[in-house]
């Protein structure tokens, strides 16, 4: 009888720890490529019990759109072109995002230089490729020459180029966010521990157009709200106390043109999740900044989709 109830015991024990592990591993992998030193209150086991977060319905249907302002500290004619894109921002404040590049064709041009008067580096290694992928150097007929100039969610405008003069992004701007027209759905969720200066960030994506063919990247881009600092200005001034806005710091993951969709990172509803863990540089004050996440298509170089997030 004690022999009966004792394999009885271990089958229920068996099966409780079976459930246990299933329901803290989400369906989908990637869960152990993340730093969980960064986490302050135990390990792997820990966190995926205790924050992974789970995602509800995503009931948006509006098409984000994301401004890129190649631009530089030394440039003249660059602040032109920043109150253009804060304008659009702030006028389309849920619906319009910026991201401040600080590069030139060639990557890293004269503009962007730092000097005993502009010293500032407000540059970052995955904006040096930005500038010269979309720059005429390499992207041959490309009309991105010099700076000030950038982009409207790299819409093309009919032209086969994903740049365009600032003196298009308002009506280009206008044009995409009255079509409409949503292809990609993005969700995130974000945990931050000031403890360790770590940030864990989680996305949920969701392909709503069946006729996109080419292969889509996801990118989460570092951004800093504001920083005062000298600009060059129309009349070759110096303003020292000029406020710069969205400067792109980087990519939480490095990669400039982001990670694949693949079978790898979907669910069994058919949505894409991929997570990063991140350890924010003590340079950034965390109230300072934002994210940018958004689906790009590797052949046009379209931006489908992109969502703000803050890090807290």
């Amino acid at each position: 009888m004690k022999k009966g109830i004792f394999i009885i015991g271990l089958f229920a024990m068996m099966f409780t720890s079976c459930d246990k592990v299933d329901n803290i591993y989400p369906p989908y992998t990637n869960t152990t490529d993340l730093d969980y030193s960064l986490y302050p209150n135990g390990g792997e086991q820990e966190y995926l019990a205790n924050e992974w977060p789970t995602f509800t319905a995503n009931t948006n249907t509006d098409r984000n759109i994301m401004i890129e302002d190649y631009t530089g500290h030394k440039c003249n004619n660059c602040p032109n072109a920043a109150v253009v894109a804060e304008a659009l921002k702030d006028a389309n404040p849920t619906r319009v995002f910026v991201s401040s590049v600080h590069a030139s064709p060639e990557g890293l041009g004269s503009f962007q230089q730092v000097d005993a008067t502009y010293t500032d580096d407000l540059t970052c290694a995955e904006g040096i490729e930005y500038g010269k992928h979309f720059g005429a150097l390499e992207w041959t007929g490309s009309p991105f020459w010099g700076n000030p100039y950038g982009s409207v969610t790299r819409n093309s405008e009919n032209t086969g180029y994903p740049v365009q003069a600032h003196n298009t992004w308002t009506s280009t701007t206008t044009t995409l966010m009255t079509a409409n027209d949503l292809k990609v759905n993005i969700q995130a969720a974000t945990n931050y521990f000031s403890s360790t200066r770590g940030l864990f960030l989680h996305t949920e994506l969701e392909v709503l157009d069946a006729n996109l063919t080419s292969d889509l990247y996801i990118v989460a881009q570092l951004i800093e709200d504001t920083l005062v600092g000298p600009q060059k200005m129309q009349d070759n001034s110096t303003n020292y106390t000029y406020v710069h806005h969205d400067i792109f710091r980087g990519c939480l993951d490095g990669r400039a043109f982001g990670q694949k969709l693949d079978a790898a990172h979907i669910d069994d509803a058919g949505k894409y999740h991929y997570n990063y863990s991140y350890k924010l540089p003590d340079q950034y004050d965390v109230t300072n900044m934002h994210l940018l996440i958004y689906v790009r298509d590797a052949s046009t170089e379209e931006i489908y989709q992109v969502i703000k997030h803050n890090l807290e």
